[in-house]
């Protein structure tokens, strides 16, 4: 019997010279995704990396894998063509605001309706890195930009909202200089059908520090790190989530005592929607913490499986017959030579 090799992040890495900014959130992105797949077991000549148009965008060309460079917004396209066409492959796509909400939201929905099973990984910096700064769609009301010099006056789309209203079955979100980001992704991983995953990632040059007011180490208690079954708590367990069953809305409470259940705080079910659409549209500030780590997860059947479960049905006690195929239809025989003109 071969001894399976015990692959390293090492492994993962590429000869290609990495090329963002310096300072740039993608690098930790990319080193937590590298540390991330030798711990599940991925099999490099088995994983294929998508990606669109954008920073992010370059990520393929540094993992040692299969990798696609594709066009604006049309990962998700080429994404689902992949995986029925071998839907032993383990799919990634590498996005971000831009290229996943702007000119390719209706793809990003369609494959999380579907329930294709790949992992997203969306990165979001609030703002369009590579064409040098211009506003997105994750863009916050006031932003100052080349394309907004005055400010901003759109309303900002929120990923998580986006992929649970297109029916996402797996949400998460993570911030890209973050210990726990291996696990959130590992648990996209885990996870049958389509995962998303939105990353808080910083623009050095264009967006710096836009996530600092709970991603910096001072604000480090504004952050709310789910786990299934445990409360919804923050700010060092002093600090927690209730749901106004009157209003049908969340609120903070205080838990200065340390018990948790006399405060009221719910405890996470990842499965329970509706808290999780009240989860992603809290607001930033204000004493409200923001919401990290798996938000949603409720398995359902995969698009590829009832694909290949049809064809199978379709062709069962059937052999394949190409001239037949193609004579199949409307057909029409020239017996003689074209007028000219």
């Amino acid at each position: 019997m071969t001894e399976m090799v015990k692959l390293t992040p090492k492994d993962f890495a590429t000869d290609q010279e990495v090329r963002w900014c310096p300072g740039c959130g993608d690098y930790a992105v990319l080193k937590a995704v590298q540390r991330t797949l030798p711990d599940i077991g991925v099999d490099p000549s088995r994983t294929v990396f998508v990606s669109g148009i954008g920073c992010s965008s370059r990520f393929p060309y540094y993992m040692e894998t299969y990798g696609f460079h594709t066009i604006h917004g049309r990962a998700p396209a080429f994404a689902t063509g992949i995986k029925l066409a071998n839907p032993e492959l383990d799919v990634w796509i590498i996005t971000g605001d831009g290229d996943a909400l702007s000119i390719g939201g209706n793809h990003t929905m369609h494959i999380l309706r579907r329930n294709l099973d790949c992992q997203i990984l969306l990165f979001n910096n609030e703002i369009y890195g590579l064409t040098k700064g211009q506003y997105s769609p994750t863009s916050r009301v006031g932003t100052r930009s080349p394309s907004t010099p005055f400010g901003s006056v759109d309303r900002p789309v929120s990923p998580c909202a986006f992929a649970l209203g297109s029916g996402a079955r797996f949400v998460a979100r993570g911030i890209d200089v973050h210990k726990n980001l291996p696990a959130v992704l590992k648990a996209a991983h885990g996870h049958r059908g389509a995962s998303f995953v939105e990353i808080y990632q910083n623009c050095i040059v264009y967006n710096d520090d836009v996530f600092a007011p709970f991603t910096a180490k001072e604000h480090a208690g504004r952050q709310l790190w789910l786990e299934a079954g445990k409360p919804m708590l923050f700010a060092g367990g002093t600090r927690g989530i209730t749901l106004d069953r009157d209003r049908l809305c969340l609120k903070v409470v205080d838990v200065g005592d340390g018990d948790w259940e006399r405060a009221g705080v719910i405890v996470h079910e990842p499965t329970n929607r509706g808290v999780a659409h009240m989860l992603v549209e809290m607001p930033i500030g204000d004493g409200w913490p923001v919401a990290l780590g798996v938000l949603y997860e409720d398995p359902a059947p995969t698009f590829e499986s009832a694909v290949v479960e049809q064809n199978a049905a379709l062709s069962a006690g059937k052999k394949p017959n190409l001239q037949a195929l193609v004579a199949k239809g409307q057909t029409w025989e020239v017996t003689r030579e074209p007028r000219a003109i």
